[in-house]
């Protein structure tokens, strides 16, 4: 134990009410940790104190309606201790929350994982498994809040962001991005409490890092305030300060990691308590007295009370918004829904008939911009941004405003070079609701997302990739901002959706799915060089719904089916041309989305695939993910081939590099002889 160790005898008599709360949770962490003889204890265990007044006192919600749209977020981005919020879930009379639930943690199908799972319980915000990411998550979660409450009001959206983060949290470099990002846009209603137990697992934070953690976040723009995290006084008076500033607020909370037991204040007090003898031994520290998952009646009853605190402030709230307009009414609940307005769907038909007729030729970053002019005035609930590309992404539209201290009504994010935490940023803007998030980098910097960007899948949130510059087609900046490995590592990512658009048209059928999506991410991996319009023929259909299709059918018998996507569909037709006056029926498929196309039925696909010509695959990407396609789905080994990339790019204009790579129709069409 650490010399400095706390009186707890001293700390049990000064708040006997108190003590007696958090230690329902220290017992329940400790019984939980030890039932599934893994875990973490200690945080939980140390940051029991500020979570009891957080909750009691704070923290605007109401368990019987986990949903309510203007309760305070809490995030808990130290996720290891999960049961932190596990224990406060089953106190405070969340419904799920039960205690065979608690007794079942880490236990397959049960609702208490290891690490907090967004959609596995009502209460659990956002995944937080990673360390960073709640904290920049958050600072999403305060963005979106603050531009609802522009919109429709105080009275209806009025709520704080609070945030419990440990030292890991603030090593990781995800949380630097977060917290100036925070400071600069001034998100006052962002509230960190710092868990500073001086521990991680390999010992000390000293070893590692010297940091002064409030000196940075207040270099930061942040307000920073300090307290004995062990003080039930202190920390309401601090909490309350917080709630007053115009600077996002960090509280620094000075806490002992697993607090009264053998293991206080050592790295071992990080992990999973399971000894027998040391859990009798802190209980008895803590003075209680119960058998394992047991909570006294009258305890329970207490912690509930606290779960239905703010039921009246709730039924205010609805009396609030039933006298709000019925527009504005309506359009609140359409957004939080997640429903696209009914408009979209003639928008995007309109724009597709019109671009079918005009056939310009442009890049499809500039054809992501076009379809977001006619999509952002009819929907209000995107909120766009860039990591400092906004001219090469094409992301920002005139009507749309920038968000910023002065104007809260804006919708567009400056993010600055900070991929990672505009990707969880908008993973909180989307997890918070009522907010249709996108933003846009390069293609070859999902690199610096993928983070979040998986966790985007992994929560099922519908958060919109704009990632240009989406091959060697991007030219002189040469082989490190060339993508090429990276569609089939975001393809690789379970529930993604990855679109290429070959043009303008079948970008603006990827935008609609994208707009549209309910529980998927999707990726849109645009070109930087201007590509021709090659869907002149206007249909009502989202073609790119089916994932693909045929765009060109053979003339005569079908010897060969040429498949691509992005701007290689454009060698695919003039490869066929070749062949086609050579006497070879070639038929070419575009495939914008694998994912949608493997979601189709076989009949479908082996209409689209039939079995029998011989198979070509081009794309100036890595072949990884194509054989699929060229050997499967009624494919034969010996009769397919792949023109693309075997190597990294290099630097020099785009037409340059085609030909250096042999990504040219002569060569689709050399491939093809070949097979044949």
């Amino acid at each position: 134990m650490s010399e400095h160790a706390p009186d707890l005898d001293a700390l049990r008599s000064a708040n006997p009410d108190h003590w007696r709360r958090a230690a329902a949770i220290r017992t329940l962490t400790l019984d939980a940790v030890a039932a599934a003889n893994s875990g973490h204890s200690g945080m939980p265990m140390g940051m029991a104190d500020v979570a009891t007044v957080l909750f009691e006192k704070h923290l605007k919600f109401d368990a019987s309606r986990p949903d309510w749209p203007d309760r305070d977020r809490f995030v808990l981005s130290a996720g290891h201790g999960s049961m932190l919020l596990y224990s406060l879930l089953h106190l405070t009379g969340y419904p799920e929350m039960t205690i065979e639930q608690i007794r079942a943690f880490r236990q397959l199908g049960s609702i208490t994982a290891g690490h907090p799972e967004y959609g596995h319980a009502p209460g659990i915000e956002t995944t937080t498994g990673p360390l960073g990411q709640g904290i920049a998550t958050s600072v999403g979660m305060a963005i979106a809040e603050e531009i609802q409450r522009a919109r429709f009001g105080r009275k209806i959206v009025d709520h704080y962001t609070w945030v419990v983060a440990g030292d890991g949290c603030l090593m990781e470099g995800v949380s630097q991005e977060a917290i100036a990002l925070a400071g600069h846009l001034q998100l006052s209603h962002l509230i960190v409490l710092w868990d500073d137990n001086g521990i991680t697992i390999d010992g000390k934070v000293s070893l590692a890092d010297s940091t002064d953690q409030k000196q940075r976040f207040k270099a930061s723009g942040w307000d920073v305030i300090e307290v004995d995290g062990h003080d039930p006084a202190a920390i309401d008076a601090a909490l309350t300060d917080a709630k007053k500033g115009k600077k996002p607020t960090m509280v620094a909370c000075k806490t002992h990691i697993a607090i009264g037991s053998s293991a206080q204040d050592t790295s071992k007090g990080h992990g999973a308590l399971t000894d027998a003898t040391l859990i009798a031994d802190t209980k008895r520290a803590y003075g209680w007295e119960q058998p394992a998952f047991e909570i006294p009646a009258d305890l329970k009853s207490e912690w509930e009370a606290i779960g239905a605190r703010g039921a009246e402030e709730r039924a205010a709230w609805e009396v609030r918004f039933a006298e709000m307009g019925q527009g504005k009414r309506k359009e609140f609940d359409r957004a939080l829904a997640g429903e696209a307005p009914r408009k979209l769907s003639a928008t995007i038909k309109a724009l597709k008939r019109q671009i079918a007729e005009a056939k310009p030729k442009m890049a499809t970053r500039k054809s992501s911009e076009t379809v977001l002019e006619v999509v952002n005035p009819i929907m209000a609930e995107t909120i766009g941004g860039s990591a400092d590309l906004t001219g090469s992404n094409n992301t920002l539209t005139p009507d749309l405003g920038i968000f910023s201290p002065e104007d809260r009504k804006g919708r567009y994010v400056y993010y600055g070079i900070r991929e990672h935490g505009m990707a969880a940023a908008m993973n909180g803007m989307a997890l918070h609701g009522g907010a249709r998030p996108y933003g846009g980098t390069f293609f070859c910097f999902t690199d610096y997302a993928r983070p979040a960007m998986r966790l985007s899948a992994l929560m099922g949130i519908p958060v919109t990739y704009v990632m240009t510059h989406d091959s060697i087609g991007l030219g002189e900046d040469g082989p490190t901002h060339q993508p090429v490995e990276h569609l089939a590592i975001c393809r690789a990512t379970p529930n993604t959706n990855v679109f290429r658009p070959c043009d303008t048209v079948e970008t603006a059928e990827a935008w609609e799915l994208a707009l549209t999506a309910e529980r998927t991410p999707s990726v849109l991996s645009l070109t930087r060089q201007g590509l021709p319009t090659l869907r002149t023929e206007f249909t009502n259909k989202n073609l790119v719904a089916q994932g693909a299709y045929v765009l060109a059918e053979a003339e005569g018998k079908r010897m060969a089916i040429l498949m691509a996507t992005g701007s290689e569909v454009e060698i695919a037709m003039k490869a066929r041309d070749i062949l086609q006056a050579e006497g070879i029926g070639t038929r070419v498929v575009s495939m914008p989305c694998w994912e949608l196309f493997e979601a189709q039925d076989e009949k479908y696909r082996k209409k689209v695939l039939p079995a029998g010509p011989v198979r070509v695959a081009v794309e100036a990407g890595a072949r990884m993910g194509w054989d699929r396609w060229l050997t499967g789905e009624r494919g034969k080994r010996d009769k397919g081939a792949f023109v693309g990339m075997d190597d990294f790019g290099a630097s020099a204009p785009a037409g340059t590099l085609f030909e250096h790579f042999g990504i040219t129709p002569e060569a689709v069409a050399k491939a093809t002889r070949e097979l044949l």
